[in-house]
């Protein structure tokens, strides 16, 4: 998530203090991702170092001083919003690497592993579901972002099933022969050899 941009989107509609952004940015995004008022203020300080925001002048702190969106921020914000995440290597996913370590380590249940992980991110699905019942439409962020939360759990769950059969499916067929005529594209993901 980019605070930055969205801080910039905000005061694309007009000129705002900190506070208002911090309250403007959870209310936006459904609340789901509470910002911290000190991180709005050390980002509009970025930004106007980055010549990206301007403040009003009336104020003797940052606290108190309204901020504008400068043309360079309108041209950053336009090339952000139209730029798609970079998403060629895949993320240091915590679960993964306690998946793929597990399979190291003597003596550990890999396939239990996976279930108390599963178990646990169908108890957030079932959390999730519940805010998103309970809202029952109203709040047109809040219920994107459930549905965006909803549907990466889902894949993580969907994951989690598919490697349980692989690792079975492995567990029960000899080991294949070490094959040193693969390319090694442990670095970026998606490159062709």
């Amino acid at each position: 998530m980019s605070v930055p941009h969205a801080l910039l989107a905000l005061l694309s509609e007009g000129p705002k203090y900190g506070l208002q952004l911090r309250e403007e940015f959870e209310a936006r995004t459904g609340e789901v991702w509470p910002l911290n008022v000190g991180q709005v203020y050390t980002t509009l300080q970025r930004l106007e170092r980055d010549g990206l925001v301007e403040a009003d002048g009336s104020g003797d702190d940052s606290q108190h001083k309204g901020f504008r969106i400068t043309q360079a921020g309108e041209h950053e914000l336009a090339g952000w919003l139209r730029t798609p995440p970079d998403l060629a290597s895949p993320p240091r996913d915590e679960l993964v690497i306690k998946v793929l370590v597990a399979l190291r380590v003597p003596g550990v249940d890999v396939p239990e592993v996976l279930q108390v992980h599963r178990k646990y991110l169908v108890q957030l699905m079932q959390q999730w579901t519940r805010i998103k019942e309970a809202d029952a439409g109203r709040d047109l962020a809040l219920g994107l972002a459930v549905d965006a939360e909803l549907f990466r759990l889902d894949a993580v769950v969907r994951w989690l099933d598919a490697a349980d059969g692989r690792i079975k499916r492995a567990a029960a067929e000899p080991p294949a022969p070490a094959r040193d005529d693969l390319p090694k594209l442990r670095r970026k993901t998606g490159a062709t050899p």
